[in-house]
């Protein structure tokens, strides 16, 4: 079975459009190294992933609005922020099968970046994207409300953001809030990867992700996890 076919079938989905879901699949160090013999227009998942982060954050938001009619904004934000944050999307990447099915340079696959948290999520968005462009909304409906079931259902109360729970791990042990420092920022203007850590109490972790917001997020998660809070 050919990788767009695999995909057609984590997906649930026939594309008219095999190309875009081609793209979808790329990761930029194979687009990069396939640049000369590529068509004009085609690349990396970078340009899918921004279109996917926004239906997927569209998707997400109605399902929780009909999953959770009493609770407020701030309520679904958290719940929202949760089901959308790197770690979900890769966790939901990795049990989908899409490593599998991912297209990246020799190099970068013998060193494991088809299991690197970032790349699946990223992939995971470009993906849904890719369903979107193709089929309209209804597909990647169909495919997020199949793929994120479990994640969902196992919200019974809405989860605290990294961020604040860390805070208040520091706050009530009597250390220093946490300090959060830029370790490096990577890519494109429009497609920036940030490196983050966080410290608290000579403890450190770090998190990777397209924007220092969610970076900061994701380093908190990782020295949570850490510390056992």
């Amino acid at each position: 079975m050919t990788a767009v076919a695999s995909a057609e079938a984590i997906l649930g989905h026939s594309f008219a459009r095999p190309d875009v879901l081609r793209e979808a699949l790329t990761h930029r160090s194979a687009a990069h190294g396939q640049r000369a013999g590529r068509q004009k227009g085609a690349g990396s998942n970078e340009r899918l992933e921004f279109v996917g982060d926004r239906v997927l954050g569209l998707l997400i938001a109605e399902w929780l609005a009909e999953r959770f009619p009493r609770e407020q904004e701030g309520e679904l934000g958290r719940r929202l922020a949760h089901l959308v944050s790197q770690p979900v999307l890769a966790t939901i990447a990795e049990a989908s099968g899409l490593p599998a099915v991912l297209s990246v340079a020799p190099g970068e696959s013998r060193a494991g970046v088809r299991r690197r948290a970032t790349v699946l999520a990223d992939a995971m968005e470009a993906a849904i994207g890719a369903l979107y462009l193709d089929g309209g909304i209804e597909p990647a409906r169909r495919f997020v409300r199949r793929a994120w079931d479990t994640a969902m259902t196992a919200q019974a109360a809405p989860p605290k953001d990294a961020k604040t729970a860390l805070q208040e791990w520091a706050q009530g042990r009597g250390h220093d809030l946490p300090a959060y420092k830029v370790v490096s920022r990577e890519g494109p203007p429009h497609a920036p990867v940030f490196v983050i850590s966080v410290t608290v109490d000579g403890r450190t972790g770090t998190g990777t992700a397209g924007t220092k917001r969610a970076a900061e997020q994701d380093a908190a998660s990782d020295l949570l996890g850490k510390l056992g809070a």
